[in-house]
């Protein structure tokens, strides 16, 4: 593993790390007793990215720092069974950006600029993983953080691959397209910045809402023929296609070439995030979107990331129920793409 930047931010797990939030029983085993530490996972890696720097450099509210650490003692708490074994499975640890918050009052520029330090370490992270041949699953933050997952997968496959073709392609599930302007780095441009640089080939969008995506961003992005999205109120309030249509459009989409598997919980109903909707997609419709697109696209999926969701926002908000969903969405993922 090469030194980055990431050293100084991230804090890689040891075994006293998931013992503690291991409740044992007698006759049962519990995911946390046999999951593994650093690259020892047969399969994937688990990154947490408890930050919320991104969503408020996009005028949003704090909160999805709190997703990680309640995901973790719901995930490591899941029965072992035959199709989710923890072998499969390494925590390698989370960051902590804590240190970059900017203090009360400065300009917005402030934030975007810490961004940019996050976005350095985050990748310099992530690439390693997948130098060291491992597939990622980043849990926690803002959306800002697809940027440098893009990047480090095109460098970090391109380079493990051996292979000139240095770009991926990504399915998102996402009430927003988050391809807003390059106006500094924030939860809101994320995917244009990485398609703009040239790692993001072609993007996908599910479930996009009509009342709160601009139209000259979506006029851009018609604009291109490397970007397809489906609207929500095309799958659930015009029916002009249903939700595993719309699923397999986007796999059909993406999968030419190895794929980021992205979901913003801002598009699941009623579940706490920085931009909670009242209505959005079922979670049942979450976690098959999840499956599904890693079972049909098994070979090609290059990572997973679930973001923007939280357990306690800064207005006080709370629902620890968030924390048990994204455990369901990791455990399907982990059986989809697994050898059963």
């Amino acid at each position: 593993m090469s030194f980055n930047s990431y050293m100084e931010y991230f804090r890689f797990f040891e075994q006293d790390d998931i013992d503690k939030r291991v409740v044992k029983r007698p006759g049962e085993t519990k995911l946390g007793e046999c999951v593994k530490l650093g690259f020892e996972g047969d399969l994937a890696v688990v990154i947490g990215i408890p930050e919320s720097i991104g969503v408020v450099a996009n005028y949003g509210k704090a909160g999805t720092e709190s997703l990680w650490p309640s995901f973790l003692d719901s995930f490591l708490n899941v029965h072992q069974q035959e199709k989710l074994m923890g072998n499969e499975i390494s925590i390698l640890g989370d960051f902590d950006f804590s240190s970059l918050i900017p203090e009360e009052g400065v300009e917005i520029k402030e934030w975007r600029k810490t961004v940019e330090k996050i976005d350095a370490a985050v990748f310099g992270l992530v690439r390693d993983v997948f130098l060291q041949g491992k597939l990622p699953i980043i849990i926690g933050g803002g959306h800002n953080n697809s940027y440098p997952i893009i990047k480090a997968a095109a460098l970090g496959l391109s380079q493990y691959r051996g292979c000139i073709d240095a770009s991926v392609n990504v399915l998102n599930l996402d009430a927003h397209a988050d391809f807003r302007k390059c106006e500094g780095r924030h939860s809101g441009n994320g995917f244009r910045y990485a398609f703009d640089e040239g790692y993001l080939d072609k993007y996908a969008v599910l479930g996009l809402s009509e009342n709160y995506n601009s139209k000259e961003m979506l006029q851009e992005m018609r604009g291109q023929s490397r970007i397809d999205f489906v609207f929500w109120e095309d799958i659930y309030l015009r029916e002009a296609l249903g939700f595993e249509e719309a699923i397999q459009r986007g796999v059909d989409f993406v999968e030419e070439k190895e794929f980021g598997v992205e979901l913003d919980l801002d598009v699941v109903g009623r579940v706490l995030s920085s931009a909670m909707d009242p209505v959005g997609v079922l979670g049942v419709d979450a976690r098959k979107y999840v499956y599904q697109v890693a079972r049909r696209g098994k070979s090609k999926v290059a990572y997973l990331h679930v973001c923007e969701g939280a357990t306690v926002m800064s207005d006080g908000k709370m629902d620890v129920g968030v924390a048990k969903l994204v455990s369901y969405l990791v455990t399907d993922f982990v059986k989809s793409i697994g050898a059963y």
